[in-house]
């Protein structure tokens, strides 16, 4: 069985090291491909339909929203057949103390019963936030690893610790 890296990645302005900052990779991105390279797999990046702002405080407002109505935004495409993959690793930034409402869209397309979801994600500061709470609720059957927080302004150089983490989660 293979092992599928699904992630939510915006770039844009984003806050790092206290200021805002352009960017045009996203940290969660930079992260999945760290283990990507260490443990191999598929990789998907969820796309939503409306993006969210590259402005970083009108993104903010607009994830609030959709957190505070536990709204599910239309995503561009899911992965056609995700039998094959007994190890998901979902990626996402923490916005609010919580994953981006658009991961719970891609998530609750499917039966994960059996799978083994292994989350990470980047923030300033926020680590985990209530995100694995979340995705034990939403995984219904699926087996929710501990995650991985990875300090967005450090995403660059964490490869050995993400590859260390991943290597121990497949």
């Amino acid at each position: 069985m293979a092992n599928l890296i699904v992630y939510y990645s915006r770039t844009g302005e984003n806050y790092l090291n206290g200021s805002i900052k352009y960017i045009t990779k996203g940290n969660t991105e930079r992260v999945a491909e760290l283990i990507r390279k260490a443990v191999g797999g598929d990789m998907f990046r969820i796309d939503t339909v409306q993006p969210y702002s590259d402005r970083y405080f009108q993104c903010l407002e607009q994830a609030k929203t959709e957190l505070q109505t536990d709204a599910r935004p239309e995503i561009k495409a899911f992965v056609e057949d995700i039998s094959e993959y007994s190890t998901i690793f979902v990626g996402y930034p923490n916005w609010w103390g919580q994953m981006p409402m658009c991961v719970c869209t891609f998530l609750e397309h499917y039966d994960l019963t059996g799978k083994r979801i292994v989350p990470f994600c980047t923030n300033e500061g926020g680590g985990m936030g209530g995100s694995e709470k979340l995705l034990k609720k939403i995984c219904k059957g699926a087996i929710v690893a501990g995650g991985l927080s990875v300090r967005g302004a450090d995403a660059d150089r964490s490869e050995p610790v993400v590859a260390s983490w991943a290597k121990r989660r497949v």
